[in-house]
């Protein structure tokens, strides 16, 4: 994990120690590309709020800015959240969204 990743522990019932993933930042879309963004976003969230060990993931648009969004996501463990990366950079979402500025922060606790 980077050194500027969001850790946090779980433990398990069972007394195993998991740690939590969290990614939180901002995206900005290209104002030519925004619409084909707000095409696909409804499907993306949903198709990671499926995925195993996804606990919680947020795309929501900022007021001031209709290019930007806030983005957080939450996995279960690495492993989770490894397997989000790669299911995102071989889906449709990931082509349409090649030009999109990526903004995102991964804070150790």
């Amino acid at each position: 994990m980077a050194a500027d990743g969001l850790q946090k522990n779980i433990v398990t019932t069972n007394g195993h120690i998991m740690t939590k993933i969290i990614m939180a930042g901002y995206v900005i879309i290209p104002s030519a590309e925004r619409n084909i963004f707000k095409a696909v976003i409804t499907d993306h969230i949903r198709l990671t709020l499926a995925e195993a060990g996804c606990l919680d993931f947020k795309i929501i648009p900022v007021k001031d800015n209709n290019c930007k969004f806030s983005v957080y996501e939450e996995f279960v463990d690495k492993a989770a959240f490894e397997h989000h990366q790669t299911r995102n950079a071989k889906s449709n979402w990931a082509k349409i969204n090649v030009n999109m500025e990526r903004h995102y922060s991964f804070l150790e606790e």
